[in-house]
């Protein structure tokens, strides 16, 4: 069953939270950030419905497609929505009623409706979390269990009778250790990442050579210790959300006891990274940038460099030169050079280049911008128009700093650098941002070029105009921008959305709340 025709079963503020939850590994850090502010306009707000409506049976095909069974509506939405959607419980359980997320996680847990290992470990964590019944169960899967032994059993070594180091650790019942407070378990066992420059033998104790030190490592872990890790890893979560991105050599969560650092060279200065061509160009582009004379053809071939670096390399030339805190004044000759360059810039050095020039410039505006910053935004906005909307627009819009100055700044982009398709591609990030008085304007001046929206996009603006209503009762930009939805989207407008935009209406304080009705109301349907 398509998952938009899902979330209609949920009022306008659970869809939203819900939508966010979809959004892939950023999921559960994204829902977060919607219910906190959910929760700040409106204290009482709780998901009780939500999670009810969650946990209802659905009509829906067996899987044979020939008979017709019942699920859960929580077992239709992807596995991805499931483990998002219970790293949200495990960050806000608190705020919930007990009772409506132990059903929950029945549901995910019943019978032929099992989900998969991961999502089965998550809820496992989120009843000991509880002191539920059933938190008591291993986090791995038996089949998970048995592949970490098979890779345990790869790196086991072969020193003969005398079982060592993973040998130990997998032969069987380990006798006490004097130098050891905890006896190794029979499989619950991660190998750690070889440091660079550090000799690692996982079948040895440490030794020291005569000429140099290496260093050795044993893992020994308990079952206890290691499900003691295992359960404090499931969920990575900082004080601002939930870290999504684990590395590569964790294994279900279980960390190794880490190694002692070898003794590191000293660090090598930042232009070691570049090559040497870009490094002797360094002093004459800090001097050009320096100048207060007139740039010339010769300033251009300084600046073809750029085309030799990769993007971490442009990213250290950039701190080396201080791009950042380059004049406005001399903003216009550094990008017309910029514009100059044959070939065209790649798209990551473009990024690196418009974020290190101009972000920090255009986030700090209290009042217009200079003329400098204008040319040297809208040039290289008409010449690199995706590069700006990731490196500059994107991170404006969705960092909550469009002030007055700023959304007049992105109004000029609209109005005279953005095609069509890079307009919607900004229609796009202000869903994903907070809104205020500028992102309205900025919306308005969007929606004024009538964008091509498609179903599920125009479906996802009204949910967020819902959502967003009750904190612009008595704003005129956010009562404007409605009445020109309503006039000039009016094809857009299914019944759900116009039950939508009713309730969005009906908190309405302006003197435009009849005249939007009225629109509202001369919205026919065939």
């Amino acid at each position: 069953m398509d998952t938009n025709t899902l979330l209609l079963r949920f009022d306008g503020r659970s869809r939203l939270l819900l939508r966010s939850l979809l959004l892939g590994a950023t999921g559960a850090r994204r829902g977060l950030w919607v219910f906190q502010r959910q929760r700040r306009s409106d204290p009482d707000f709780c998901l009780h419905n939500c999670l009810e409506t969650l946990c209802q049976q659905e009509i829906c095909p067996n899987s044979d497609a020939q008979t017709l069974t019942t699920k859960p509506l929580v077992c239709l939405f992807p596995v991805a929505f499931q483990r998002s959607l219970v790293s949200f419980l495990h960050l806000t359980h608190p705020l919930h009623s007990r009772t409506s997320v132990l059903c929950l996680l029945d549901c995910l847990s019943q019978g032929e409706h099992a989900p998969n290992p991961w999502v089965s470990a998550l809820v496992v964590q989120l009843r000991r979390d509880l002191g539920a019944p059933g938190g008591k169960e291993p986090l791995i899967t038996p089949q998970c269990r048995e592949r970490l032994r098979v890779l345990c059993e790869r790196l086991r070594g072969s020193g003969g009778d005398q079982a060592t180091g993973w040998a130990s650790c997998l032969g069987g019942p380990i006798e006490p250790q004097p130098a050891s407070s905890s006896q190794s378990g029979l499989d619950d066992v991660v190998p750690q990442r070889k440091r660079k420059s550090s000799c690692v033998d996982l079948d040895s104790e440490p030794e020291e050579d005569s000429g140099q030190q290496r260093k050795r490592m044993k893992i020994s872990l308990s079952p206890v210790d290691t499900e003691r890790r295992c359960s404090s890893m499931v969920y990575a979560v900082g004080t601002e959300g939930l870290k999504d991105e684990m590395e590569t050599d964790r294994v279900d969560g279980v960390i190794p006891e880490p190694a002692v650092e070898p003794q590191q060279p000293a660090a090598e200065s930042p232009s070691d990274a570049l090559p040497e061509q870009v490094q002797a160009s360094i002093p004459q582009i800090k001097e050009l940038l320096e100048s207060e004379v007139e740039w010339d053809q010769s300033s251009v071939d300084v600046f073809k460099v750029l085309n030799d670096c990769d993007p971490s390399q442009v990213e250290v030339l950039c701190r080396m030169l201080s791009l950042s805190e380059t004049p406005e004044q001399t903003l216009p000759q550094l990008c017309s050079c910029l514009l100059d360059l044959s070939p065209d810039l790649s798209h990551s050095t473009a990024v690196t280049l418009i974020k290190s020039i101009l972000l920090g410039k255009v986030l700090s505006l209290s009042e217009p911008a200079s003329r400098c910053l204008v040319m040297a935004v809208t040039s290289l906005c008409s010449r690199y128009p995706r590069p700006t909307c990731h490196a500059l627009i994107g991170p404006v819009l969705e960092e909550g700093q469009t002030g007055s100055a700023q959304a007049e700044l992105l109004i000029r982009l609209i109005e005279d650098c953005l095609d069509p398709h890079y307009r919607l591609l900004m229609f796009q990030m202000t869903l994903k941002g907070i809104w205020c008085e500028g992102v309205l304007s900025v919306i308005h001046a969007l929606l004024d070029k009538k964008l091509e929206l498609n179903q599920e996009l125009f479906t996802l603006f009204t949910d967020q105009l819902s959502s967003q209503a009750p904190h612009f009762t008595k704003s005129m930009k956010f009562a404007k921008m409605m009445l020109t939805v309503l006039t000039k989207y009016n094809t857009h407008v299914t019944m759900a959305h116009k039950h939508t935009l009713s309730c969005c209406l009906s908190s309405n304080e302006t003197f435009l709340k009849k005249s939007l009705q009225a629109a509202l109301k001369r919205i026919k349907h065939s």
